[in-house]
């Protein structure tokens, strides 16, 4: 008898998590398929969203998200899915050319993110330490792997579309 996988749940088999969320690899995923126009566009209508009225951030929205840690890193969305773009339309939908682009947006978004937490923190060595852990160092290798599934669903869509 064959048993669904949330049966499996019920067994006992632990399930463990990458400790990160789909939203970079979402923002990563509109570089490499809608181009660089298409990526930065979509990530500034969601910051102007976020910021205005919807509560669509972690947190909820509004301007006083200015003030959260983790604004740096929803910022730096913007270079980080218009270099991925760039770099991910320059030659043919290769597997590590897509990889490639998507580590580059990465790093931007990690660089952008600690450029803010440094202007944030920079009064308190301690708290900026603890938030670049947490934001930037802890949840990097669920990232990495984020990078790479981005990258093989990519390479699949663009082949699908011929382009």
């Amino acid at each position: 008898m064959a048993i669904p996988p949330w049966g499996l749940l019920d067994r006992g088999i632990p399930i463990h998590s990458l400790g990160v969320t789909c939203q970079v690899g979402a923002v990563l995923l509109v570089g490499c398929l809608g181009g660089k126009n298409a990526g930065a566009l979509s990530q500034i209508a969601y910051l102007i969203l976020g910021l205005t009225w919807l509560p669509i951030f972690t947190k909820g929205g509004g301007l006083d998200y200015l003030k959260e840690p983790t604004f740096g890193y929803l910022v730096g969305f913007i270079p980080a899915a218009w270099a991925c773009g760039a770099l991910a339309f320059k030659a043919p939908p290769r597997l590590e050319f897509l990889a490639f682009s998507c580590l580059c947006g990465l790093a931007i978004v990690h660089l952008v993110g600690a450029s803010y937490l440094f202007a944030l923190y920079s009064s308190s060595q301690e708290l900026l330490m603890a938030a670049a852990f947490q934001y930037s160092i802890a949840p990097l290798p669920g990232q990495l792997a984020l990078v790479c599934a981005v990258a093989v669903i990519a390479k699949f869509v663009r082949s699908l579309l011929f382009y």
